[in-house]
């Protein structure tokens, strides 16, 4: 069955949504030793939250990128996550879901949270047909998420160098069953309309 193009996968719980982030090891060691994120952590600028873990593996080389050696898996708030969908914009314009460009525009300006459809990745991190969803946190929603929606912080480092291994030998069947189970995230039309998104609802 094929998947639809956009639409949210994501480890999550009645409660809670995993997403992932790294950092360089100055910044992520003590956020997953503390659980939550430190004063360093610049409040005052986007950051990107991504529920795919292949997605950021992608964007993280597995860990080997400089500043990013520390892969954490954070895990928050559904309803500080669903909080920053209602209040999203695309970062780019797409005609049908925005009424003009100068609408966009405007939108864009307001949103404490944008969102941005990108390829999703297979092992090999080559890209797939269907989209990850990548979701920018500003002002109010980045200070929210550090501060406020974050339950826990996990160093997922040692899981990607391991799953990364696996891919390289070609054991990808071994590699897959290490990966977190990322699910349709049950998100109704009401939070992914706005974002050109495929609502996923309980059955």
């Amino acid at each position: 069955m094929q998947e639809p193009k956009h639409q949210i996968r994501a480890l999550h719980t009645d409660s809670t949504v995993t997403v992932y982030q790294a950092y360089a090891p100055g910044l992520g060691l003590p956020a997953a030793r503390e659980g939550r994120f430190p004063a360093a952590w610049k409040r005052d600028r986007m950051t990107w939250i991504k529920p795919s873990v292949l997605w950021m593996m992608y964007r993280c080389g597995w860990g080997t990128k400089q500043d990013q050696e520390t892969v954490l898996a954070v895990e928050i708030t559904r309803e500080g996550f669903e909080w920053a969908l209602r209040h999203a914009c695309l970062s780019h314009y797409e005609r049908g879901v925005h009424a003009d460009l100068a609408a966009w525009k405007r939108e864009l300006r307001r949103a404490p949270a944008r969102v941005q459809w990108d390829p999703e990745r297979d092992l090999h991190l080559r890209p797939l047909p269907h989209r990850s969803l990548q979701l920018g946190l500003s002002g109010e929603a980045a200070r929210s998420y550090a501060d406020e929606w974050t339950v826990s912080i996990t160093d997922v480092t040692p899981l990607a160098h391991q799953v990364h291994g696996l891919a390289r030998e070609g054991a990808l069947d071994d590699a897959a069953r290490l990966l977190p189970e990322e699910r349709p995230y049950p998100a109704g039309e009401e939070l992914l309309a706005h974002l050109g998104g495929t609502g996923q609802v309980p059955a």
